[in-house]
């Protein structure tokens, strides 16, 4: 059986459909995927053993220059990639419209979410099957749900667990091979000893979301007084900015290079375990079965929370999670210590690293 899977971003919700695409090899033996992605996240299908074919697509660039020649040429090669072959299954599994869109290109019937489980309601009327996912769940769950509903194969026991996905899934849900990704046995080239040590995955997307760095500064503090090196990862010039700041004046803190998502793997793997604000690389640590601790302000961990050997910390302030890009709160100019998001006050550093010991010590 081959199917199309359409799933083009982010880089969460890309490793969120990893444990569907693994439950279906499981339950249907010989079943083959090709996958339709953006291309920032192509690496990310091809480290799966089920997945035969990665078609990238690039929407986002596209979308800036419509009509220049290159993006007439890259958009006829990848239809020419899709029509080259005829699908059993096509499944649209992120709901957009973009993505129904990109799914009606395909050859063979099509299969999504109905329009009250779409996030986008009106993709659903793109889709000759449609199946509904009730909200209110994980992501990951809920993918997993839809997989199982178009391909016809119960759910395994443990996706029907805990929502939140807390202790109920490892890196084998995930099914990634490693000697795919290259990471297996990888030494990291940065010159520093083979210690113990922290990745810090401190870059993320909406300011609510980023920890301090006076708090990230802390941390690292407390890491290389417990014997412990701090790796940090960075995606733009602004993380990179951020990671020398919090870096400066410690040794056995490191600014690494511009990595891939297959290097930024290797450093997680070879690592006693790393903490991560909501950003889809703490999703990537998680699908390695690298132990996480993972720190959400503004937003839910219940829906959006990684799932493996993980644990998560959440701020219990009153108006916490607001999924609010921007905080509608101001720290009063007397107030000591001033923290912004204000929800970030209520996971300092001191707790932070006694829930690391904890994640570790586990």
């Amino acid at each position: 059986m081959r199917v199309l899977v359409v799933k083009t971003s982010s880089l969460g919700d890309v490793i969120h459909t990893l444990p569907a695409i693994t439950d279906a090899a499981r339950a249907l033996p010989g079943i083959r995927f090709d996958w339709v992605v953006e291309e920032a996240f192509a690496e990310i299908p091809a480290w799966h053993p089920a997945v035969e074919r990665v078609l990238p697509v690039a929407l986002r660039r596209w979308r800036r220059q419509p009509f220049a020649a290159a993006t007439r040429r890259e958009w006829r090669a990848f239809r020419a990639a899709l029509d080259a072959v005829e699908y059993d299954l096509v499944l649209d599994a992120q709901g957009l419209l973009k993505s129904a869109w990109l799914a009606r290109k395909a050859r063979g019937p099509l299969h999504g979410l109905d329009r009250r489980s779409a996030r986008e309601p009106l993709a659903s009327f793109a889709y000759a099957h449609r199946h509904a996912v009730p909200w209110g769940r994980h992501a990951v769950r809920r993918v997993r749900e839809l997989f199982a509903a178009a391909l016809g194969y119960e759910l395994p026991a443990n996706a029907v667990g805990d929502d939140d996905g807390a202790d109920s899934a490892d890196a084998a849900t995930y099914g990634l091979d490693r000697e795919r990704i290259g990471a297996h046995g990888m030494r990291s080239k940065t010159g520093f000893e083979e210690v113990p040590r922290f990745v810090f995955l401190h870059g993320t997307t909406w300011p609510t979301k980023h920890w301090p760095e006076q708090y990230w500064r802390e941390l690292a503090g407390l890491a290389l007084t417990a014997g412990f090196q701090v790796r940090l990862p960075w995606a733009s010039a602004t993380e990179r900015e951020r990671a020398e700041r919090i870096a400066a004046g410690r040794d056995g803190v490191c600014v690494l290079p511009k990595l891939t998502l297959a290097g930024v793997a290797a450093e997680l793997v070879a690592a006693a375990g790393c903490v991560a604000v909501d950003t889809g690389l703490g999703h990537l640590a998680a699908s390695l079965g690298v132990p996480a601790l993972s720190l959400f302000g503004p937003t839910n961990p219940a829906f959006t929370g990684a799932w493996g050997r993980q644990m998560r910390l959440a701020s219990d302030l009153k108006c916490a999670p607001c999924l609010k890009k921007t905080c509608p709160l101001r720290v009063a100019a007397g107030d000591e210590p001033r923290v912004e998001p204000p929800c970030f006050a209520r996971l300092p550093p001191a707790r932070v690293w006694e829930a690391l010991a904890r994640l570790l010590n586990r």
